[in-house]
């Protein structure tokens, strides 16, 4: 006879499974002494529930492999939350197992019942409350095939501790408990042909990447694609790697805080191939003034992002890998050459990625670009960058050099503060020798600054570049644009000290107060062979451009001083060209 919680492990196990985030409770004790004799199943334990998310995202997003973690009933679940939500933002497989009260209890209203499969209804791509034991083995295979196919996504498996504590024979499995139809993984071939039709002919055609791509494993026919038919390439932040950055086609991120080249090309194309995104409001800016010139193929595996925000002319609904490789297939049928006319757009478009902001003014302070680019230089292609939310993640997506994919963790969609850390945790417990490194601001670092205990525990080598500038950076500066720099609530009066709270958990640390301290400072700190914090005090008037304020379009960019003209390293630009 086995229990529910042996049979559970053994098929997390069968999945693959080899490691769990979790924190105990009473709903799941069972659970975690039968955890005891599962060698093969790591655990590592967070010091609060939604690192525990957090950890299994960054697990997933860096391997490809679904991310699990596990919590108690009541606040347990609930502080799964966060971690749920960000996941179902960015389309990144989770399995999240909690616990619940017994099933007679159910209802009740009793000690640490909360209905987490309603809470958690609007952030998972599916849910289950299992009653039996007889239900969960169909219920754990069908929350791993949801998780992984179509558009990825989290599910929760809400488990009461009777079905936990109860026997059974043998773990059989009977039909899934699903009626879906899987998705459609190839293009339809008359919207294949349009499309590669489209972008033989297009005179000014843009290719964007999102982070679809990188879900499929995509990146080897993109590139194909973009050197074959010549088409310059703009990523959405989370499709950053999936396309490399030193790419001589490569124009950056599009967006709000998306690049003068990216941003002026997507304006002004005459095609614009999407693959796998969702064109939210931070790509698009004003969806009324996006590519208004351009003809959008969009091309995604889930039909609802498809035409959400921006019309699509060629819809193709498939998996982004298999839907190029068709367009490869249809170009090479149809002879397609790149038009000769496409090498003067190539010629226009080099000359707008030349444009940027004008950051060569010298200062006595740390500018944060300066530490990005330095971090950028001393780090391989290799190196998997987690971030927090903020100014110092656009700073990473504008300055740091992705070259391949999964080497860029960040809560996209959702935005929230606390991700780096745990993130960064997941992904090194993941790859134990390939460095990791956590960029955060001061204020993301202190939500989530509690998992420097588990970082400790599992003496996980990650580095940490907290970007210190004494307040809530991003909010300030959209404080400084649009309420004319009345800075409520979002200047720190005083914060931790980073070198004696490194002390405290027998980390590491060095801190540099001025320019000519960042590359020593890095230098020593990437050195070392077990975790570390890098602090840098940066200046705190320091602000991320370009950006496209709420409700413009994306060739109306902020390039400096707020109500100025755009000011650019190689010239001074405004207006479309």
């Amino acid at each position: 006879m086995k229990t529910g919680s042996r049979i559970l492990l053994e098929l997390l196990r069968d999945h693959g499974v080899d490691v769990i985030f979790g924190y105990p409770g009473g709903a799941v004790i069972q659970l975690y002494d039968e955890l005891t004799r599962f060698p093969e199943i790591r655990h590592i334990l967070v010091r609060h529930e939604q690192a525990a998310a957090h950890a299994a995202d960054g697990y997933a997003r860096a391997t490809g492999r679904p991310g699990v973690c596990l919590a108690t009933s009541g606040p347990g679940a609930t502080n799964l939350v966060t971690g749920l939500a960000c996941a179902y933002f960015d389309s990144v497989p989770l399995i999240a197992i909690t616990g619940q009260v017994a099933t007679p209890q159910l209802g009740r209203d009793s000690f640490q019942e909360v209905d987490i499969v309603g809470i958690t209804r609007s952030c998972t791509k599916h849910n289950y409350l299992v009653r039996s034991l007889r239900e969960l083995p169909n219920v754990v295979q069908e929350a791993f095939m949801v998780a992984t196919t179509g558009r990825p996504g989290p599910v929760l498996i809400d488990i009461p501790r009777d079905v936990l504590a109860s026997q059974a024979r043998d773990a059989s499995r009977g039909k899934s408990l699903s009626h879906k139809r899987p998705s459609r993984r190839l293009g339809h071939f008359l919207q294949v042909r349009r499309a590669a039709e489209a972008i033989a002919r297009a005179q000014r055609p843009i290719l964007c990447s999102g982070a679809g791509v990188i879900n499929s494993g995509a990146h080897a026919p993109l590139q194909r694609l973009a050197e074959w038919m010549q088409l310059p390439v703009v990523t959405t932040f989370l499709g950053l790697g999936s396309f490399p950055s030193d790419h001589p086609l490569s124009l950056g991120m599009l967006g709000m805080h998306g690049t003068y080249g990216a941003n002026m090309a997507v304006t002004n194309a005459d095609l614009l191939l999407v693959v796998g995104c969702r064109l939210d409001d931070r790509a698009t800016g004003n969806p009324e003034g996006f590519a208004p010139k351009a003809k959008i193929v969009h091309i995604d595996i889930d039909p609802s992002s498809i035409g959400k925000t921006v019309r699509a002319h060629i819809p193709i609904v498939g998996d982004a890998g298999e839907v190029l490789k068709q367009i490869l297939e249809c170009l090479g049928d149809l002879g397609a050459e790149v038009p000769p006319t496409r090498q003067e757009w190539l010629q226009r478009v080099w000359k707008w990625k030349g444009y940027g902001p004008d950051e060569t003014e010298p200062k006595e302070v740390i500018r944060p670009q300066q530490v990005i680019k330095e971090l950028s230089q001393l780090t391989s292609a290799e190196t998997i960058i987690s971030t927090d939310v903020g100014q110092h993640q656009m700073w990473t997506a504008l300055h740091y050099s992705f070259k391949i994919p999964r080497t860029l963790l960040s809560s996209g969609g959702l935005g929230a503060m606390g991700y780096g850390l745990p993130a960064a945790i997941g992904a090194q417990v993941a790859f134990p020798l390939r460095e990791v490194v956590c960029i955060s601001g001061d204020g993301s670092f202190q939500m989530n600054m509690q998992e420097l205990g588990t970082l400790i525990s599992y003496d996980l080598p990650l580095k940490i570049v907290v970007l210190n500038n004494g307040s809530l950076g991003m909010v300030r500066q959209w404080q400084s644009l649009l309420f004319e720099g009345r800075y409520s609530e979002t200047i720190f009066e005083r914060g931790p000290d980073l070198q004696k709270l490194a002390q405290a958990y027998g980390i590491k640390s060095f801190r540099a107060l001025s320019p000519d301290e960042v590359v020593p400072c890095l230098t020593k700190g990437l050195g070392e062979k077990g975790p570390v914090i890098m602090e840098f005090l940066v200046d705190p008037e320091e602000k991320v451009y370009p950006m496209v304020l709420p409700g413009r379009k994306l060739d109306e960019m902020i390039m400096g001083k707020e109500g100025q003209s755009p000011s650019c390293t190689k010239a001074k630009v405004s207006g479309r060209s």
